[in-house]
């Protein structure tokens, strides 16, 4: 099984695929690097180098007791790189919390070789709503969540991946198929690695980050994402993002890798070719 080693000794899977300029993709919680597998494929096959990884505590990466926080996420991150021999005209594209570990990386290490980067649904610049960042969300329902996965993780995960890709009484954007191969990822992750993430993206800010992403950047949000509101994310990136681009996926819910999975291939694709 491929994997690389961390600087503090944590063992992180990650799938290589295809030859070309390096694009990194970045998962959300609480899945792992499968959920990008379809996009994987096809931007590997439109002549890249595609590299997607599961974040420590998640997948088949290792569990250890410490490690949540976006410093050492943006430190991964950094270990992948080197230990991959991935040097210069890099894409970093990060889903949801993954968006935190593309800022981070950015204002952490300068951002040392990235080329340009891609924000999909992603929690910056703060999810957590304070009287400075009013559209944010409240801590009683991050406290909500945690209460709610400590009693019942399993159930938690299955009615949380319905709000996540938007399925409701009258419509299903993604199969029950999806849904059980979702809830599948969400359950190989631990417990306490599920909990002190939520806490990493539902409470950083990275508001300080966002002078330092200073390349090309693309923003891609689904104008009715419940799980992370636009608003406070998407809408307010992209105006503090210096020459940053929005594309707002009109209707579409959080998980939009898998319910508008062409579209945002071709977005990325073309993004990437410009």
């Amino acid at each position: 099984m491929p994997a690389i080693k961390t600087r503090d000794g944590t063992s992180l899977y990650f799938k290589d695929w295809g030859i070309g300029r390096p694009v990194i993709l970045i998962h959300g919680w609480p899945l792992n690097a499968d959920s990008w597998d379809p996009i994987s494929y096809a931007l590997s096959q439109a002549g890249h180098r595609v590299i997607a990884y599961d974040r420590r505590g998640f997948g088949r990466s290792d569990q250890p007791a410490a490690g949540y926080d976006y410093n050492t996420f943006s430190d991964d991150l950094a270990d992948l790189m080197s230990r991959c021999n991935i040097e210069g005209n890099i894409a970093l594209v990060g889903f949801s919390m993954g968006g935190g570990e593309v800022a981070r990386y950015m204002s952490r290490y300068a951002g040392k070789n990235i080329r340009s980067v891609a924000l999909i649904s992603s929690v910056v610049p703060f999810m957590l709503r304070t009287p400075n960042n009013p559209n944010g969300v409240e801590q009683s329902t991050f406290d909500g969540m945690a209460e709610a996965i400590i009693e019942d993780r399993p159930r938690f995960m299955r009615a949380f991946l319905k709000e996540f890709f938007g399925v409701g009484f009258l419509s299903s954007p993604v199969s029950d198929d999806m849904l059980e191969a979702s809830w599948q990822m969400c359950m190989q992750a631990g417990l306490l690695p599920t909990l002190r993430a939520a806490k990493a993206f539902s409470t950083t800010d990275f508001r300080p980050d966002l002078a330092a992403i200073n390349v090309p950047t693309l923003i891609v949000h689904g104008s009715s994402d419940t799980t992370v509101p636009i608003d406070a994310t998407g809408r307010a990136a992209a105006k503090d993002i210096a020459g940053a681009g929005l594309v707002e996926y009109e209707g579409s819910p959080h998980g939009i890798f898998a319910t508008d999975t062409q579209r945002l291939i071709s977005d990325l694709t073309e993004w990437l070719d410009r």
